[in-house]
C-alpha cells in the first residue's frame, strides 16, 4: 500500500474552504483506479496545521492520477493554503483491532 500525505498551514478563515476542497479532491480520487482511501486530519499541538492522506494500492497508481488531474485539482481549489511538506509512505506492517 502507498499512501500520500500533504502537510498544510492554514488560516483559520481558510479552513471551511480548505475542507471543501479536499472533498472535491477525494470525489475525483473515488473514482481512480487503485485508490482506497482519504482522510483529512488536524495536527495535534500545531496551530493551523492541517494534513491530507490519500491510501492508494500503488505508487504508480497514485503517480498516474496525480499526472492527469494534480494541476487542474490546485486551479480548482479556493483556500489559500501554504504546503509545509509532502510525505510519500509505503505500508511496511500492520494491526487492526
Amino acid at each position: 500500500m502507498f499512501i500520500h500525505c500533504v502537510l498544510f498551514q492554514i488560516e483559520s478563515k481558510e479552513v471551511r474552504k480548505y475542507r471543501k476542497d479536499s472533498l472535491m479532491w477525494a470525489s475525483y480520487t473515488k473514482k481512480a483506479k487503485g485508490f482506497i482511501a482519504y482522510y483529512t486530519m488536524k495536527r495535534f499541538g500545531f496551530k493551523d496545521q492541517y494534513a491530507s492522506v490519500y491510501e492508494w494500492k500503488t505508487k504508480a497508481q497514485h503517480d498516474r492520477f496525480m499526472k492527469k488531474y494534480h494541476d487542474w485539482l490546485v486551479g480548482k481549489s479556493k483556500a489559500r493554503v501554504k504546503v509545509l511538506g509532502y510525505y510519500n509512505l509505503k505500508k511496511v506492517d500492520q494491526a487492526r483491532a
